[in-house]
Parts: structure tokens; C-alpha cells; sequence
């Protein structure tokens, strides 16, 4: 007996307000859009829209992650607010905020929040013994 297609399409739920994740990395870029609760909508890496080596973890290669994991998130899960949340050190940070905040405009949407949630140590590993020539 086969199923019919209507029973097996999961319905997509409606999320207004949602969270995204930029993980800029020095190899790559991650962003992940997620709901207030931290379920995963949608996400994209550098790697998965075809960059390869070094060219991940370029800035151009972070503006396309967002635009693709948005356009997903946005199409499929009725957004209207976005939050921001940036963690760490690579050159992807500023042009993935600057690609969320123009497709805020594009779609009109409003960004309540842009933060940095960059962990910092509080004097964590012992660093490894000096190097001896």
C-alpha cells in the first residue's frame, strides 16, 4: 500500500522570531538560524556553497552562507524579527552581519540584536613549553 505524498510532507511551522548564529571561524564560516529555543530552522557553511581551502574562510564566502541559510529560513518559517549572535575571530564576522542587515531590508524585517558571544578564557590551558634553537 503505498502513502500518499500529503501524509508524508511534514508541515513547516511558523517562527517569527529567530535567532542567528554566525561561526566565523579561520577555516570557515557557519551560520545556523535557529529558533528562541535553540531548535536548528535552517543552516549553511562556506563548504557546503562550494568553497574550498582557504577561500572558506573569506568574507564573500560568508555573505553567500547567509544569504543561502536566510533565504531558507525566511521562505519556509514566516520570519519577522531576527537576532544576531557572532562568535569567533574570523574575517567573515562583519560582512555576515552586513549581509543579514540587508537582507533585513530586503525582506523587512527587524534585527532586535547584533552580539558578540566570542568566548574568552580566563586563564584556561597551560601554554606549551618555549620553543628552544
Amino acid at each position: 500500500m503505498a502513502v500518499s505524498s500529503n501524509a508524508s510532507k511534514a508541515k513547516k511551522r511558523q517562527v517569527p522570531v529567530v535567532v542567528v548564529h554566525v561561526n566565523a571561524t579561520f577555516n570557515n564560516t557557519i551560520i545556523s538560524v535557529t529558533d528562541q529555543q535553540g531548535d536548528v530552522l535552517a543552516w549553511s557553511s562556506s563548504g557546503k556553497n562550494g568553497f574550498k581551502g582557504s577561500r572558506k574562510s573569506t568574507p564573500y564566502a560568508g555573505q553567500v552562507s547567509v544569504e543561502e541559510a536566510l533565504e531558507r529560513a525566511i521562505t519556509a518559517h514566516g520570519i519577522k524579527t531576527i537576532s544576531v549572535k557572532v562568535k569567533g575571530p574570523g574575517t567573515a564576522r562583519e560582512s555576515a552581519v552586513r549581509a543579514i542587515s540587508s537582507l533585513a531590508t530586503k525582506y523587512s524585517l527587524a534585527v532586535t540584536l547584533i552580539k558578540d558571544v566570542t568566548g574568552v578564557p580566563h586563564n584556561g590551558c597551560r601554554p606549551p613549553k618555549r620553543r628552544r634553537v
